[in-house]
């Protein structure tokens, strides 16, 4: 057992990319971000028609490139451990990528819905894999891929750098549940559902768990890093990594992830597989030490970022602390749309999105930008609270605190309106929860600062002496909300 030392994480989102690196000790967890490197979707035409993808041979040499900084700072790291968004996947024959992965808000996946119903109804497909069902469900994505004959081996993303980096090809089990690939009871690749999607058997890695040694670097990846480090697998979905990283004393908790997305839900020791879970389109996804992330897919802070994307096509730059002070001020009712519509999910101008949804139903739109935020911050809100009560009826679980992780929870605003909407305290913070769930499982993995074999209630604390979350309790003057949210949601 070793007292102290270091690891680092490759964390990649939506938007960027970083590498981290955690020096974790008896007092907790200090965090060094020692690279940062831009990531997002490119266009290319493919068949005549332009197709999202991700540029991983982008992702690749930059994700070397930090670790070769973090090396430089840290020799001795004990351990490199990688996480990024869900579902998306690339497609190899004989260890080489056949071409980019498909960014899931391509909507070339929709067909693949239509083409795994035919083959399995709605209700055997939740029975199985206990997910809420979305378009880009990998195994959806996979159905609709007219590559995947040619392929002899599909790689989840944090999976298919791991490759890169070990020559290992493996599923981590987090980012596996994600897929609709994995039945939610056995906890194993399912034969059912691959043959539904059209998919040989073989197509997908064996599968490991978060804390398994996925492999060292390999001797090129070593000489190209500067230094030599086993990768752990730790939960490599992103959503599955922040989960850790929630500072919970108390077992009564919610979450919200608060990203792009929002990922909503509670921790459960097995999956809920009732049609009262399938109605209201709960997903039931691994988390680290084989709990369960029963949690809905809520639309997230994207909402807002393309709204500003938008508006800078006009502005040089727009002051988002501002407007947001001025989202805060406003006094007037605004709309609280659905952010579930399909509408919002494509890339574009979401403010003249949402002006057409309130048309659509006899509603006035925002008046200005303010509103517009207000009316995004303000049906996100309404939204969580809707989830967690469904939730919370579904599972019968008593929710009496959320925390929110992740980039929302330094957005006060919305913040305080969850409070608000779901009459619980909420609170917010770590914002680098994801990294820090990552940095916690490879330093358990490796046995750093007396953390082996530590409980996942142990890691906890961990967080809960590193950070401390800033807490918003309900005003009693918009007790008003928690009844109308439902009503005003899907007017």
């Amino acid at each position: 057992m070793t007292t102290g030392g270091s690891v680092a994480a490759v964390d990649l989102g939506a938007t960027s990319g970083r590498v981290v690196v955690g020096h974790v000790d008896a007092d907790g967890v200090r965090m060094e971000q020692v690279a940062r490197f831009p990531n997002g979707p490119v266009t290319r035409t493919e068949g005549g028609r332009d197709t999202l993808h991700w540029d991983v041979e982008e992702l690749s040499p930059q994700m070397t490139l930090g670790l070769r900084e973090a090396f430089r700072r840290h020799p001795g790291l004990a351990s490199i451990g990688i996480d990024s968004w869900a579902v998306d996947y690339g497609l190899l024959r004989d260890g080489r990528l056949l071409g980019p992965p498909v960014h899931y808000r391509d909507d070339r996946h929709a067909r693949g819905v239509g083409i795994v119903h035919a083959a399995m109804d709605a209700a055997e497909l939740y029975a199985r894999n206990g997910l809420q069902q979305l378009p880009f469900n990998t195994l959806f994505q996979l159905a609709a891929d007219p590559a995947r004959g040619r392929a002899d081996r599909a790689l989840l993303i944090p999976d298919l750098l791991g490759f890169r980096l070990t020559g290992v090809e493996a599923a981590e089990r987090t980012n596996a549940s994600t897929t609709g690939l994995l039945n939610a009871t056995t906890r194993g690749w399912d034969p059912a559902l691959l043959a539904a999607a059209g998919l040989p058997s073989g197509l997908l890695a064996p599968l490991r768990d978060p804390g398994d040694r996925l492999g060292p670097l390999l001797p090129s990846v070593a000489a190209a890093v500067g230094g030599t480090a086993p990768v752990t697998l730790v939960g490599s979905h992103d959503t599955a990594s922040a989960v850790v990283a929630v500072p919970a004393t108390e077992p009564d908790f919610a979450y919200i992830s608060s990203g792009t997305w929002s990922l909503v839900g509670v921790e459960l020791d097995a999956p809920v597989l009732t049609d009262a879970a399938r109605a209201a389109n709960c997903t039931n996804e691994g988390g680290v030490d084989g709990r369960v992330r029963f949690l809905k897919n809520v639309s997230g802070l994207w909402l807002l970022s393309e709204s500003v994307r938008t508006w800078e096509r006009d502005d040089s730059t727009i002051d988002l602390e501002a407007l947001l002070a001025s989202a805060a001020a406003v006094t007037t009712a605004v709309p609280v749309f659905d952010p579930a519509d399909p509408s919002f999910t494509p890339p574009g101008d979401m403010p003249a999105r949402i002006a057409a949804w309130c048309a659509e139903r006899g509603l006035a739109a925002p008046a200005d930008r303010a509103e517009v935020v207000r009316s995004i911050l303000e049906s996100l809100a309404a939204a969580y609270a809707d989830t967690l009560r469904t939730i919370s009826a579904v599972t019968g679980k008593d929710i009496r605190q959320v925390h929110v992780v992740g980039g929302g929870s330094q957005n006060r605003l919305l913040c305080q309106l969850t409070a608000d909407r779901t009459g619980l305290p909420v609170l917010a913070g770590p914002v680098e929860a994801t990294a820090l769930g990552n940095l916690l499982v490879q330093a358990r993995a490796v046995g750093l600062a007396g953390l082996g074999g530590a409980s996942l209630e142990a890691l906890r604390a961990v967080v809960a002496r590193t950070v401390e979350p800033v807490r918003y309790s309900p005003r009693p003057e918009h007790r008003a909300h928690r009844s109308t949210t439902r009503q005003r949601t899907s007017a």
